[in-house]
Order: structure tokens, then sequence, then C-alpha cells
């Protein structure tokens, strides 16, 4: 007898709809738009998402060696840096996503135990493939919300979450 095994996306449904609302409020933006901040010592709504996008491929492909050549380009990018177009953004974010949804949907619950060791900043660590999808998730969160608080205090419109 054949056993159903249930993806991992299964539990990370929302993500996308989260996603979807990042990008209907990065798209309109200009560039000018893009560079607002709510304080000159914080990140521009722009670089915010420039953070987002790239923070995506850096644990996927830097940690896990998943994703393609476009995952990979996107590490490229670096944390910090010159704000990339709301089109080049929104890109970043859709390769990402994808790219992040099809692990999802590829990988096994057992999979999702896999400890990845090594070393860093000279220090040791140990990250479950699960620890790295939640971090990566709640990084989504936090900095997608410093994206909808700086939208609103411009009088933009801010994601519906």
């Amino acid at each position: 007898m054949m056993q159903h095994t249930i993806s991992p996306w299964n539990f990370y449904r929302g993500w996308d709809v989260y996603q979807s609302h990042l990008i209907k409020v990065i798209e309109p933006l200009t560039a000018e738009q893009l560079e607002l901040k709510i304080s000159p010592n914080l990140r521009s709504i722009g670089q915010l998402a420039r953070h987002i996008v790239h923070t995506r491929a850096a644990w996927l492909y830097g940690l896990m060696g998943e994703g393609g050549p476009d995952v990979v380009a996107i590490t490229q990018w670096g944390y910090e840096g010159d704000v990339p177009s709301a089109n080049e953004l929104v890109s970043g974010l859709d390769v990402t996503f994808r790219a992040w949804q099809e692990c999802l949907q590829r990988w096994t619950p057992e999979d999702m135990e896999y400890v990845f060791r090594g070393e860093r900043w000279g220090h040791p660590y140990e990250l479950s493939r699960q620890w790295v999808i939640w971090h990566v998730i709640e990084h989504d969160l936090h900095h997608g919300g410093e994206i909808g608080y700086s939208l609103g205090m411009h009088g933009l419109q801010a994601p519906d979450i």
C-alpha cells in the first residue's frame, strides 16, 4: 500500500498571501518613494524590500544550496547598497518566493529535520531546515511590517495585513 506524504508547503500556506501583499505595495512605487525613510538612521522602503529579497536568497542558496541561477544572482545583491527599481524588487520577490515554494512542495517532513552544521564568525552552528524556514518567514514579517509602517507614515498604501 502506498503511503501519502503531505508536503511541508501545506503548513506554510499563507506566506503566499503575504507575498502578494508585499508585491502589491512595492510594484507601483517610484524611485523617489523607494528612498523614503521614517528616520534618517533607518532603512528606506526600497532598502527594506532589497533586504527581504537578499535574505531569502542567502538562506536558500547560501546555506542550503537550493535555487537556480536567478536565486544565485540575487545573492550577489548584498544586504545593503543601491536600491533596485520597483520592477527589480518585485522580480526578486517573485524569484525568491517561487524558489522557496518549490522546495517546500518537494521536501518531505523528514527533510525538515535535516540539520545544517557549520561555523560562522568563529562560532559553530546547528540549524534545522525547519528552523531556517521559520526564521526566513519571521524575517519577512518583521521587515514587511517596517515597510508597511514606512508607507503609512508617508501617506502611501500599506499592505492590508
